[in-house]
């Protein structure tokens, strides 16, 4: 049987890995918005009027950072899955050493 003090100090090791895990996502999302903020002004659509006869597309600006968007997010995405995998394992290993030695949280109604 392991003494209370032991499971209390893994279980704050446990809690600040955890909290380290979901720093370490938070910063992958806060690194992308920011590359999509330097990016906004490049992508701004151009003042050149008609063309053709064709007004601006007020669509295209939207489209443009979608896509640029999507393209950053997938390029984080493996990074960003083995982080939340990790972060998922860390909640379900607490859950479970805070139920094996009593120390659920009560429940906030």
């Amino acid at each position: 049987m392991t003494p209370p003090s032991e499971v209390r100090v893994q279980l704050a090791r446990m809690e600040e890995a955890r909290r380290e895990t979901q720093r370490q996502l938070d910063l992958i999302d806060r690194q992308i918005m920011r590359h999509m903020t330097v990016l906004i002004p490049r992508r701004q659509p151009k003042r050149t009027g008609y063309r053709h006869g064709k007004p601006p597309d007020p669509n295209a600006f939207l489209e443009r950072y979608r896509s640029h968007l999507a393209a950053l997010t997938a390029e984080r995405q493996p990074e960003v899955d083995a982080l939340s995998r990790r972060l998922a394992h860390q909640d379900q290993a607490i859950a479970v050493l805070r139920v094996r030695h009593g120390l659920v949280l009560p429940r906030v109604a």
